[in-house]
């Protein structure tokens, strides 16, 4: 019987992200409504776009471990690579950050460990690809795959600030 794992951006991450979101649009209203200078509401727009760019891409972003191979979902596109066809598993780690790449031939996805159960999901992967394409550091980092927190706290630190700034707001205008 075929098994099916799904692998889902942390939602530790994604929760301080959406509140992130939240706070900027709240402070983008609060300036615009409280008519303070276009130059301030033009760059909290601009700030706005990658925030809601990079969180709609985490919530839609999800990889599909079948016995087959791996999709890969992103916001209105998805690819496929079939585990029979694997030439390559290559990682590349930066601090606490791991990266896989997974090569088919030309195509290639790369998964980072901002997936939830990323140890799991490395498991996963490495029991179905064929050994021959998983590179010596790939079978190191699988022994202990880091786990990063450092973005999650990030984020919170970023909603705190917005938070407060969006307090002054009310406290200068209301």
């Amino acid at each position: 019987m075929p098994q099916e794992q799904t692998f889902y951006i942390r939602r530790t991450f994604l929760l301080p992200l959406a509140l992130l979101l939240v706070l900027s649009l709240a402070l983008l209203v609060t300036v615009l409504a409280q008519g303070q200078p276009l130059a301030k509401a033009l760059i909290l727009g601009f700030m706005l776009l990658p925030v809601t760019a990079f969180f709609v891409e985490s919530v839609f972003r999800r990889a599909v471990i079948t016995d087959e191979g791996i999709t890969v979902h992103k916001f209105l596109r998805s690819k496929h690579l079939s585990f029979a066809e694997m030439t390559a598993v290559e990682t590349v780690l930066v601090r606490k950050r791991a990266f896989l790449t997974l090569c088919v031939g030309e195509e290639f996805v790369i998964l980072s460990n901002a997936y939830a159960d990323f140890p799991d999901l490395v498991r996963a992967l490495l029991t179905r690809v064929p050994p021959s394409a998983i590179s010596d550091e790939t079978r190191v980092m699988a022994q202990a795959p880091p786990v990063k927190t450092t973005d999650i706290i990030s984020c919170w630190l970023a909603v705190a600030l917005l938070a407060f700034i969006l307090y002054v707001q009310f406290q200068g205008k209301y």
